[in-house]
């Protein structure tokens, strides 16, 4: 842990950086699982019904909000580590990585819930058109879980300490 007279390392910007990368590379695994599997049960129900196709599309969209999250937290982050590696401190590299890790891994997991239930919940729509309230409220906890994630992604990667935790390395030309 860095105390205020040390210089700052210059590895915590690597921590930093892992956190963005987990957030978008997680959150997009997430997404993509979802659109697929949810994809491939409205296929099967296409041949099936095809009038419900677009009433159906709902998990696609709702999984693809999911990588959104994702890139918001990529691009939050990245401005607060490029604005000054000098003295971007290990505090700071540890929380945006507990925040990019946050968001994606609850992204990722919120997808495949989506992917899931988005595949069976249309499937049986097509059988059963009275599903879809019940398969429709799944879903929206199904993506709650990655709105949480966000939610806590955010706040912990805009958490600053109150002092200077460490000092700049650049200081006196050895940049």
């Amino acid at each position: 842990m860095s105390e205020a007279g040390q210089f700052c390392n210059p590895s915590a910007s690597f921590f930093g950086f892992m956190g963005i990368t987990a957030a978008i590379v997680f959150a997009n695994l997430g997404a993509a699982y979802g659109t697929a599997k949810s994809g491939v049960g409205i296929a099967s129900m296409g041949v099936m019904r095809p009038d419900l196709v677009m009433r159906s599309i709902i998990p696609v969209v709702m999984a693809g909000v999911l990588g959104i999250y994702g890139l918001i937290t990529a691009v939050i982050m990245t401005n607060k580590v490029s604005t000054s590696p000098q003295t971007y401190s290990d505090y700071s590299g540890f929380a945006h990585l507990g925040a990019g890790l946050t968001v994606g891994l609850s992204a990722l997991a919120a997808g495949l819930a989506i992917g899931i239930v988005g595949d069976a919940g249309v499937r049986a729509n097509a059988q059963q058109p009275r599903l879809f309230v019940g398969v429709l409220l799944i879903l929206i906890f199904a993506e709650a879980l990655g709105l949480y994630g966000l939610i806590v992604g955010l706040v912990v990667s805009s958490s600053d300490p109150k002092a200077e935790l460490c000092k700049s390395y650049a200081v006196g030309g050895n940049a």
